[in-house]
């Protein structure tokens, strides 16, 4: 079902129609909106309508007091003044939804305070689906698009769109020209190694995914960076690639201890690999934390807190990557689009594993 949004309050009532209740009554009005904010009745107006230029905080404070108000704006009158169908595509290509479900819905949270409805297409990973999808969504006149993957591996261009505004979320364009939002995977790892050498580890392992991913690719090259800073080493000498499985995370703690018993932490890819490697310490009587502390990536609760014990990990904030993607569109779609990569923070999650 399709919402929209409002430039004006309503027409005036005829002198003997009753008069409309007041925002604490149950009914807001545009002026009540506007008082909220902090703003003008006309800059709460444009913030609704898409016109006029303004910045995103503003518009942000406007769209908070629609949603504390309950502000309910005529979809008709502001559909036929601006022309726009407050609609927007979120197109994915992660069918199992592992890292771009919390994307979509920090998206779609930031859209859906402005009254602005979503549609999800699933390519599947599919260049002939995707195309599909993309027609669909042109055809429905959508106001712009969000593009997220599985991976962080920059991704070509959507190919056919003119004169829509496109934002690319977790997986950024390869078009330095296009509007990307990614996670900031330098400042992770480095959360991640500084942590464990702020616990006194300094013999520190790294075992990762496929080296032809750019997550592991990154985080690993920005671990050794950092450790070199520090004056240490990886404790067997190389970064061990495999897979984003607890197989190959039981595989690799073998051989990390085969290699450098002396290891007293190992660094994870992801999640499911630092299970993997917790799980056969456990089984090999290595007590975690005391003698190899283990830290994950992704903080992907089933995998974290199942965890025997439960992970300390790095936390992506995907959330966050599709509200900003979301905010950058409404940007964009008011005013053009910014290009580069606008890159958002990780956290760390301190468990029981360091």
């Amino acid at each position: 079902m399709r919402k929209g949004l409002p430039v004006t309050e309503a027409a005036p009532r005829s002198p003997s129609a009753p008069a409309a209740p007041s925002a604490a009554a149950g009914r807001a009005k545009l002026a009540d909106v506007a008082a909220l904010a902090g703003v003008s009745v006309g800059t709460a107006s444009k913030a609704l309508s898409g016109s006029g230029r303004m910045r995103p905080e503003t518009r942000q404070r406007v769209l908070d007091a629609v949603e504390a108000l309950g502000f309910r704006p005529n979809q008709h009158a502001q559909s036929l003044h601006t022309g726009r169908s407050w609609t927007v595509g979120l197109m994915t290509t992660d069918g199992i939804g592992r890292f771009s479900t919390p994307v979509l819905l920090g998206a779609e949270d930031a859209l859906g305070a402005g009254k602005i409805s979503v549609l999800l297409c699933d390519t599947r990973g599919d260049t002939i689906r995707e195309q599909h999808h993309l027609r669909n969504l042109m055809d429905r006149r959508v106001d712009g698009i969000i593009v997220t993957g599985r991976r962080t591996d920059p991704r070509p261009p959507l190919r056919g769109v003119d004169g829509i505004p496109i934002v690319y979320a977790l997986s950024p364009s390869t078009d330095p020209s296009d509007t990307s939002v990614a996670s900031d995977d330098r400042g992770g790892a480095h959360l991640a190694v500084e942590h464990l050498i702020a616990t006194g580890r300094t013999r520190i392992a790294h075992v990762t995914g496929p080296e032809h991913h750019a997550a592991a690719r990154d985080r690993a090259r920005h671990a050794v960076d950092l450790l070199e800073r520090s004056s240490l080493r990886l404790a067997t000498g190389r970064v061990h690639f495999g897979e984003w499985s607890e197989a190959w995370g039981r595989r690799a703690a073998d051989a990390v201890l085969r290699t450098a018993p002396d290891t007293d932490a190992v660094f994870c890819g992801n999640d499911q690999i630092a299970r993997g490697v917790a799980d056969a310490l456990r089984e090999r009587g290595v007590d975690v934390p005391g003698r190899i502390a283990v830290v994950g990536y992704d903080n992907w609760d089933t995998m974290a807190l199942a965890c025997r014990p439960p992970l300390t990990t790095i936390d992506m904030s995907l959330g966050e990557i599709g509200r900003i993607a979301a905010l950058k569109l409404l940007e964009a779609i008011d005013e053009g689009p910014v290009a580069g990569v606008h890159t958002v923070p990780c956290r760390l999650v301190v468990r029981e594993s360091t």
